[in-house]
């Protein structure tokens, strides 16, 4: 990689650890009204932050503003992990005393808008850092649209060049088309995070909480402003509003600018929508009847209980109301399937995604046709779009890198001192950006506080390599990357 490239990754860098120290000021004034001292924590996270940024960029002024394939990998991954480094400066040096390796998981669970936490005392915490928490997931959910919109169909990972016309249906610009979309889908996003704290406010949440809520529900992070999440507040209203906000979180944002525009061609060309409701509903009457048979318990109750916590792990969002880890082995079974589903390509949900299911089971189908009739000429098309051989390929690599570092990853947990369905749920969860694991350790009613600092640091690789899709990450490691 030539110097000149380098220059711009630095730069952009210290764009980006700009706008990261700008975020700051906002949970350092509530801290300072509220009267609470972390406000000063805040204040000096910012400026050191703030400086690193500023020199990077006048550092790298000069440097030629033009992104290569390369560049963008770098960029992606080097952006996330340094944005994240910072970000966790005041949970590192604030009233709670949690240490960096702590803040780091914190801040880059909160970045990737997966939802896990090693925090605990959150009923009683002070509001700047739970808003901070809060915002994490937000400015995280913006960089993984615009991630969705722009670097990974760019960057070709995982069939995502699929999406490279993403953009045609609501904008006419030749070359800042995709910027142009970004724009729309941020207003999109930020008009959901609106709606509902406005919606859970008049379901009867606490303002403050609504606006938490919100914004991690539409990110799909999972991050709460309660140790017993949204089941602290006992309320069929909220969790219904939390259901569909969640669920709207974790449909592609640029399928609410086409429904605007013409909504009969939008909802007769995005076929990731429909297929993700149908296993989201089939997902929640099987939850639910075998809650009711198992469980004993009335069906509407288990329905409410199916519909909440199965809408929360399907989209990634990692809200719960109960400890499904508690309801029998099938339980385990059942949410830990519904952790590598996902959501569908251009949300903020994570995981393998619905579009590359989709591709997957028409490859299969081809194959077994070609089987049958080895001279039979089949084409295999996703919304519009002919899938070529080499999409199709970069599907099933990516699901076998998928499926191999979920292997490799949760042996690393095991050998740093975690049981079994702790590390296989707890890497499951960390890749798919999901939130809580399984068993009583990281499960619903547990945390991430207690296990080892070394799976810690595992689980944050995991978190970066389920959002960064994996071969973003993986590619820096070759060394064919680094040679001119």
């Amino acid at each position: 990689m030539s110097f000149a490239s380098l220059q711009f990754v630095f730069y952009a860098v210290g764009f980006l650890l700009n706008l990261i120290a700008a975020a700051m000021a906002v949970p350092a004034a509530v801290d300072y009204f509220d009267g609470n001292p972390d406000w000063r924590v805040f204040l000096a996270s910012m400026a050191v932050t703030f400086y690193v940024g500023l020199s990077l960029m006048e550092a790298n002024r000069n440097a030629t503003r033009r992104m290569s394939v390369r560049t963008g990998f770098l960029l992606t991954t080097l952006g996330w992990v340094v944005v994240t480094a910072f970000a966790a400066l005041p949970l590192a040096f604030c009233s709670l005393h949690i240490g960096f390796t702590n803040a780091f998981f914190e801040a880059m669970s909160g970045l990737t808008t997966t939802g896990s936490t090693v925090l605990t005392g959150l009923d009683d915490m002070a509001p700047g850092l739970l808003l901070w928490r809060s915002m994490l997931q937000g400015i995280g959910g913006l960089g993984i649209i615009a991630m969705a919109m722009i670097m990974m169909p760019f960057l070709r990972v995982g069939g995502m060049q699929l999406f490279h016309s993403e953009s045609s249906d609501i904008s006419e610009r030749p070359v800042p088309r995709a910027f142009h979309v970004v724009g729309i889908t941020a207003l999109v996003y930020c008009g959901l995070i609106l709606a509902c704290a406005v919606a859970l406010v008049a379901a009867g949440m606490p303002l403050f909480d609504a606006v938490n809520h919100a914004m991690a529900a539409i990110a799909t992070g999972g991050f709460s402003t309660k140790d017993a999440s949204v089941g602290y507040f006992r309320s069929v209203p909220i969790e219904a509003v939390l259901i569909v906000f969640m669920t709207l979180g974790a449909l592609p944002l640029v399928f609410y600018a086409r429904l605007a525009m013409n909504w009969r061609r939008a909802l007769s060309r995005e076929r990731q929508v429909p297929t993700f409701l149908a296993v989201l509903g089939v997902a929640i009457l099987a939850v639910a009847a075998l809650r009711w048979h198992t469980g004993h318990v009335p069906f509407a109750a288990a329905l409410r209980q199916a519909a909440f916590n199965v809408t929360s792990v399907l989209t990634d969002t990692g809200f719960a109301t109960a400890d499904y880890g508690a309801w029998g082995e099938w339980a385990v079974a059942a949410f830990m399937l519904l952790m590598f589903i996902g959501g569908c390509a251009g949300s903020t949900a994570g995981a393998i995604k619905i579009f590359r299911w989709q591709i997957l089971f028409r490859g299969m189908v081809d194959q077994m046709r070609r089987a049958l009739s080895p001279h039979r000429v089949a084409v295999v098309r996703h919304e519009g779009h002919v899938v070529d051989e080499g999409t199709i390929g970069s599907v099933r690599n990516f699901f076998f890198m998928y499926l191999l570092t979920w292997a490799g990853l949760t042996t690393a947990c095991m050998v740093s001192g975690m049981d079994y369905l702790s590390a296989t749920s707890g890497v499951a969860q960390a890749m798919a950006n999901a939130g809580p694991g399984l068993g009583e350790l990281i499960g619903p009613a547990g945390n991430f506080r207690e296990i080892p600092d070394a799976a810690k640091w595992v689980l944050s690789a995991a978190m970066l390599l389920g959002r960064l899709e994996l071969t973003t990450v993986y590619v820096l490691l070759t060394m064919a990357f680094w040679r001119d």
